[in-house]
């Protein structure tokens, strides 16, 4: 049986713009991703996602509404991934883990190759933009 990864992934939004991380050496190196990572015993997924946006950009967050829940099986487990729309309250985003990060429009996320556990954060992204008309 695979070993089962809950993880959880920031969708920091800027002035229309989302941030995007791109994965450093190890597993799905070079792929993109939303920032985050996996829940420790005892967190609730929004505390997590403060604690590891903290730890892996140094910055602050503010964690609003649930945008997407998402399993995904990799050859190294089940990852479970739970995405949020995240407001940047403090901190400009810095590279302690991410190979590189950029702000892009929704309408352009598709233009990375995004680790395949984000990619219906990314559609439903995408989805919730063309609706406000963003």
């Amino acid at each position: 049986m695979k070993k089962q990864i809950n993880v959880v992934g920031a969708v920091i939004v800027r002035d229309g713009e989302v941030l995007c991380a791109q994965r450093g050496p190890g597993a799905l190196e070079g792929m993109w991703e939303f920032p985050g990572g996996k829940i420790e015993a005892g967190e609730t997924p929004r505390e997590a996602l403060e604690r590891e946006i903290r730890e892996e950009l140094e910055c602050v967050v503010s964690v609003g509404e649930q945008v997407e829940i998402t399993a995904h099986e990799y050859d190294f487990g089940i990852v479970t991934l739970t995405t949020f729309y995240c407001e940047l309250i403090e901190g400009t985003p810095k590279l302690t883990e991410h190979a590189s990060v950029v702000w892009l429009k929704p309408e352009r996320l598709l233009d990375l190759e995004w680790a395949p556990a984000d990619v219906p954060a990314v559609e439903r992204i995408q989805r919730d933009f063309d609706s406000v008309g963003a």
